[in-house]
């Protein structure tokens, strides 16, 4: 892995960008959408661009050849059950706070590149970087404003959610010697499988009314949210490293904080600008000891 140049670092704060809009756009789907088919929607919108790019590039999709289990593992891993347990959880708590919360994965990731990878091991000091910035996560919890008794189960389905990402990604590793545009497209492909079914048996989608603006923010998520984003993710992650790519999640949280007042009207209390800014001081420790890596 390679130290990051600034073509690197444009495309961690573009993706950051991209998915520190999505939660509010999650946020407006869940107002028509169930979770199953919301995730179904959204995929579906991601796997038509996904699939035309690769026909147009003439690039061969190896979702259903010999080692079709991989790309099926990851697309459950790494975009189904993920997308359903962050939809779940948005449903019920402010959308910046679901951003903040995907703070979680560079601890997830950093503990599981450190036992499952050979050259992404925690040293002291970037552990230290990954827990002040988790710290900042521990801090949301005493603010009842955005954290009670009656999101609380939300708001760890949103963790978990966030942790299935990193576990997606490591799963991800395996594969970084084939296309980009295969990989994406080929566990965007499986995700359409897995939830289809689910879709059908719990939420009967064909009853839905869904809005114009719902089906916007919806088409924007497959679109924009994940055909475009795990483009670039699975760039990152290939080019960079597991550690480097989960760092995108440190800098979710600032534009999801933006978007969330601006756009959806959320409320901010002081507790969760000194969450922020804890967060960001993780952000500097881990980045300044992660030279080799970053």
């Amino acid at each position: 892995m390679r130290e990051a140049n600034t073509k690197d670092l444009t495309l961690l704060i573009l993706l950051s960008i991209i998915w520190g809009s999505a939660f509010f756009n999650i946020k407006i789907a869940t107002y028509s959408y169930e979770p199953f088919t919301l995730a179904l929607v959204r995929v579906l919108f991601a796997s038509i661009p996904l699939y035309l790019l690769c026909r147009y590039k003439k690039i061969q999709l190896l979702a259903f050849g010999k080692n079709w289990h991989s790309y099926a593992l990851i697309g459950l891993c790494n975009i189904a059950i993920p997308f359903v347990l962050i939809a779940i959880g948005t449903a019920k708590i402010n959308s910046y706070l679901a951003a903040i919360l995907m703070s979680t994965t560079p601890l997830s990731g950093s503990i599981l590149a450190h036992f499952f990878t050979k050259d992404e091991k925690l040293s002291y000091m970037k552990s230290l970087g990954v827990l002040v910035g988790f710290s900042g996560i521990i801090l949301l919890f005493f603010d009842r404003v955005v954290i009670n008794s009656e999101n609380y189960l939300f708001v760890l389905i949103t963790i978990l959610g966030s942790t299935f990402y990193c576990i997606g990604g490591l799963l991800t590793l395996k594969l970084k010697n084939k296309v980009n545009e295969n990989v994406t497209t080929s566990t965007t492909l499986w995700s359409v499988i897995f939830l289809l079914p689910l879709s059908i048996i719990f939420e009967a989608p064909w009853n839905a009314n869904p809005t114009l603006e719902s089906t916007l923010s919806l088409l924007y998520l497959g679109v924009v949210a994940t055909g475009l984003a795990w483009l670039i993710r699975f760039r990152i992650l290939t080019v960079n490293g597991l550690v480097f790519q989960t760092q995108v999640a440190y800098l979710i949280p600032v534009f999801g904080i933006i978007f969330g007042f601006f756009l959806m009207d959320e409320v901010i209390t002081w507790k969760v600008i000194v969450s922020l800014v804890v967060i960001l001081v993780g952000i500097y420790i881990f980045k300044k000891n992660n030279k080799g890596l970053a």
